[in-house]
């Protein structure tokens, strides 16, 4: 059975960091694109950031590049998501994502998600 369980999340000041791992069992992500998804209240699940694997290829939404870097570590299976300079429209639950095929933007792209975390930035 595939499970991926993200950490990390909690409460932080605006300006702050968080760093959430997400570590995947059932099965090796080692060449699998994975990616970063966050969900606040009343929107739409928003793309945050991905990792190709294969290749390496990062990938960031304009409104976290420069402050949020996506990293893995595939001798432990585990994903990254280190977020600097956080602001209160960070907050959101934060979840990780695996895809079978190409790396996407798209969260309807991931098969495998984590149950999320809670990231709360306040002013």
């Amino acid at each position: 059975q595939v499970q991926l369980v993200e950490s990390g999340g909690g409460l932080v000041q605006a300006g702050g960091s968080l760093r959430l791992s997400c570590a995947a069992s059932g099965r090796t992500f080692g060449g699998s694109a994975m990616g970063w998804f966050r969900q606040s209240p009343g929107r739409e699940k928003e793309f945050v950031a991905y990792n190709s694997g294969i290749g390496g290829t990062t990938i960031y939404a304009d409104s976290v590049k420069g402050r949020f870097t996506i990293s893995r570590d595939n001798a432990k299976n585990t994903v990254y998501l280190q977020m600097n300079s956080l602001k209160p429209v960070d907050t959101a639950v934060y979840y990780c994502a695996a895809a079978l095929g190409v790396a996407s933007t798209k969260s309807s792209q991931y098969t495998y998600w984590g149950q999320g975390t809670q990231v709360t930035v306040s002013s």
